[in-house]
């Protein structure tokens, strides 16, 4: 059985979260969250937050034991971006870019 918990609009760049998720795909669920304590990043932390629920979602909606849960998918997808200008010399204007990112884990057990 599939369980999954997604997160919406985190206001990071999705390149900079698939850093992260990479390193817990396939893995069992409590490994994963052990090597997100150990990942330096603010990622890392919006990441714990999303497995924690799917791991919630399987035990309290579906009764699964969490010792069996591992990670079969760990997506990140784009966002909207948010288009900013910023003023520069002489009266021109750069364009500043803030995306962001839809992250999703999928579990199985």
């Amino acid at each position: 059985m599939q369980v999954k918990a997604i997160a919406k609009y985190i206001r990071v760049s999705p390149a900079k979260v698939r850093r992260v998720t990479n390193l817990i795909q396939n893995k069992q669920a409590e490994e994963a969250m052990i090597i997100l304590d150990f990942v330096h990043s603010d990622n890392a932390r919006r990441i714990k937050k999303v497995l924690k629920s799917a791991m919630s979602n399987a035990q309290n909606n579906f009764e699964l034991d969490s010792k069996t849960l591992y990670v079969k998918k760990a997506l990140v997808d784009k966002g909207p971006t948010f288009k900013r200008m910023k003023p520069r010399a002489r009266g021109r204007a750069d364009s500043i870019k803030k995306r962001t990112s839809h992250i999703t884990i999928v579990l199985e057990g």
